[in-house]
Formats: structure tokens, C-alpha cells, sequence
């Protein structure tokens, strides 16, 4: 049994191919594996909840309640129970939904709770398969890092022919098992990230800060722990959100604040990536009270803040990695060759604000990756999700 004891959510949605999932239920448990189902209501007019409670073993949820006795069936439970989260078959209108939040029924809701991998199977007609709306929904999961296994091409349905076929339920079975069984390269390392911004308080209501969102960082912290490494993430603030168990959040405001948590943490860990934002000045005198407007001129005093990435440089042991971020609008792989000198990095990931597509607040990036022996790799334009594995690819490659 290749999934014993793992907790599996299966997902089943509004498609004719929910009659598959009764097979798939019947080898996820043969194959020893924990399923709760949650069946759409519109699920409900292709297959019954009862063959598939007798298939799982479990009560099959539709519902935020239990209308017999009001019972709550709570999504965050849910989100936390589950090892993995599949919805197979997921139908354009779900895929739509979860693209944009839309959490009115309980397999949405549990979807925007798991903190595990999404695994989704799309089928539906080849027209809606191929639609761009379609596309750029699946898309857009696939940045928040949802995988998707792709339709098979056949028969479908409407009596067309083309892809839209959910794959079928052994094959959905043997990538689940690969999925598992993955060799996981970081399993037993220990890494500190910190990302977004940081706030740099003038006086109670005003802060000197950037543009940072946090998404590459927090991309990195996922594609880590991934690969099986314990992270511990240290964020300005963000509206991002963690979904691996394997990652420690720590929120911190100003620069002072990452500097101190980052000195405390990094002698416990294996390497540290420095991708965030960090203010490189605040506020010499801090008021405690709001500044009035008195005239049209405002004179604010700024001191430097400490260096974080040159300090760490500093303490790093000859067992530890040390990675740098550069975001440049000039000389872009001048400057970023000088700090890999000067804070005694093992390498520097660059990008440039004059490529579009780069910086902050959006979903793609386009970075160099430059060593301390010189060696430069450069990478197209991505999703901030790929690019976390372009990086974090290069630190496995160190070990």
C-alpha cells in the first residue's frame, strides 16, 4: 500500500466524470490512504453521496452544515487535516471560482483553508478546456502553486473529440504515489528567509516603506520546505500567507526588528536567503505624536539601518549558505558583483526594474543568478513561483 496512512481530501465537482470517482475513491483506499470527500452540489446530480461514503468509509460532506442536527463542517479542520487536497474531476466553474476566491460552498472554502499541495483534474470540453478564460485561470493556479494534471484527449461528452477527458483513475493514482515518493533534496536542513517590506515609523500614523508584497519570499519559503527543509520565514508586512506546516512565520515591522530576529536565528540554521525589502534608512527622531502640517516644507533627518546581509556575512560558518538579493535600476551586475564581495555571499540573485515584468507587487520575475566564483545564469521572464525553484535549485546544487 504506496499511500498508507495518508490523509487525502477528494474534491468532486459538476462533471459527467464524476463517475470516475468512485474508482479513484476504491484505489486511494486500496492503496491505504485516509479520504474525506467533499462533493459540490451540483456534484450531487452525477453521483450519490452514498456510493461514495461506502467507497471512503467516511461521511461524504456537501454542506457547511449537517441539516439534520445543525453539526458545523469546518473547512479550517479540514485544511489541516489533509496531506493532500484532490479535485478530480474540477469543472471550469470551480477552477474559475478558486482563481478568484469565490468561497460559496465547502470545497472552496477548504481549498482557501489547506495548508497541503492542491492537486487538480480539469474535465470538460475541449471549447471550454481551450477557452482563455480557462487558461488563464489554470494559470493563475498554478502561481499560487497548485499542480494540475493535465486532460487526457478523447471522446468526450458533447461527442466531440479532443483534450478534456479527466485523466483517468490510475493514472491519477500513480502520480500521486510519485508525488509522495519524491526525493525531497533539503529533508533535515534548516533555513531562515526574510521577505516583504519594512515599515520605518516617522511618528504614529506616517512610515518610510517600499513597494515590496512578499511573494517572492514567501515563494522561496514554500519551494523550500517542498524539498523537506524546516523554515523559518521572517516577514515585514504582507497579505501573504503560508500554506506548508514546515514553515515558522515570524512577523516582524521595521528593520530593526529583522535585524535582531535574524542575528538570534541565524546560527541555528543551515543557510539563510535574504530576498527581503529591507529599508536601508529611518527616521533619526521618532515622534510619538502626529506631525501637523505647519508649512510647505518638512525637513525628516534620516540614519542608516544596520546591514543585515553584511552582518550575517560576517557570522557565516564555512557550513552555511548565504544568499543575497539585488534589485537595480543602474550598473544592474556592477553593484550586485560587489555586494557578493562585501557581505560574503555564495550568490546573488539580480533583477533589473527595467525589465518589465520585474519587481514589486506582481507575479513574475526575471532574475540573473550570479556566484562568488563569477558564474552568471540567466533566466527568462516567470512566474515568482518557478523562479523560487530556479533558486532554490541553485542551493541544492551547492550541497
Amino acid at each position: 500500500m504506496q499511500l498508507k496512512d495518508k490523509n487525502i481530501i477528494l474534491g468532486i465537482t459538476g462533471s459527467i466524470a464524476a463517475y470516475k470517482a468512485a474508482y479513484l475513491t476504491r484505489l486511494l483506499k486500496k492503496e491505504g490512504a485516509n479520504v474525506k470527500i467533499i462533493l459540490t452540489l451540483y456534484g450531487k446530480e452525477f453521483i450519490t453521496p452514498v456510493t461514495l461514503a461506502t467507497l471512503s468509509q467516511n461521511s461524504v460532506l456537501t454542506d457547511f452544515f449537517q441539516h439534520d442536527d445543525g453539526t458545523w463542517n469546518s473547512h479550517v479542520d479540514l485544511g489541516i487535516w489533509a496531506d493532500v487536497m484532490l479535485i478530480a474531476p474540477i469543472t471550469a466553474n470551480t477552477i474559475a471560482k478558486m482563481a478568484h476566491g469565490i468561497a460559496d460552498n465547502l470545497l472552496i472554502t477548504t481549498y482557501l483553508s489547506a495548508r497541503c499541495p492542491v492537486i487538480i483534474a480539469p474535465a470538460m470540453d475541449l471549447d471550454m478546456f481551450q477557452h482563455p478564460t480557462t487558461k488563464e485561470n489554470i494559470k493563475k493556479l498554478e502561481s499560487f502553486g497548485n499542480i494540475v494534471i493535465e486532460p487526457s484527449i478523447g471522446e468526450l461528452a458533447s461527442g466531440l473529440e479532443g483534450k478534456g477527458r479527466m485523466e483517468e483513475p490510475e493514472k491519477i493514482i500513480d502520480f500521486l504515489i510519485d508525488f509522495f515518493n519524491k526525493k525531497k533534496n533539503l529533508t533535515g536542513k534548516k533555513f531562515l528567509v526574510t521577505a516583504g517590506p519594512t515599515y520605518e515609523k516617522i511618528d504614529p500614523v506616517r512610515f518610510i516603506g517600499n513597494f515590496s508584497s512578499g511573494k517572492m519570499g514567501f515563494a522561496i519559503a514554500e519551494t523550500l520546505a517542498s524539498e523537506g527543509a524546516d523554515v523559518t520565514l521572517i516577514s515585514g508586512p504582507t497579505n501573504q500567507k503560508i500554506r506548508n506546516t514546515h514553515i515558522k512565520l515570524i512577523k516582524i515591522t521595521s528593520a530593526d526588528d529583522m535585524y535582531n530576529a535574524c542575528i538570534e536565528l541565524f546560527p541555528q540554521v543551515d543557510g539563510a536567503i535574504l530576498s527581503a525589502a529591507v529599508a536601508d534608512y529611518k527616521p533619526r527622531i521618532f515622534t510619538d505624536k502626529k506631525i501637523k502640517r505647519k508649512s510647505d516644507d518638512l525637513t525628516i533627518e534620516l540614519t542608516a539601518n544596520k546591514d543585515i546581509a553584511k552582518k550575517l556575512g560576517e557570522l557565516k560558518a564555512d557550513n552555511q549558505i548565504l544568499v543575497g538579493f539585488a534589485l537595480e535600476t543602474d550598473n544592474e551586475f556592477e553593484n550586485a558583483r560587489k555586494k557578493i564581495k562585501s557581505k560574503n555571499l555564495d550568490f546573488i540573485v539580480l533583477n533589473s526594474l527595467n525589465d518589465l515584468g520585474a519587481g514589486f507587487s506582481i507575479d513574475t520575475n526575471k532574475i540573473s543568478i550570479i556566484d562568488r566564483k563569477d558564474k552568471t545564469e540567466h533566466y527568462e521572464l516567470k512566474q515568482k513561483t518557478e523562479v523560487a525553484v530556479d533558486i532554490v535549485n541553485k542551493i541544492i546544487s551547492l550541497y
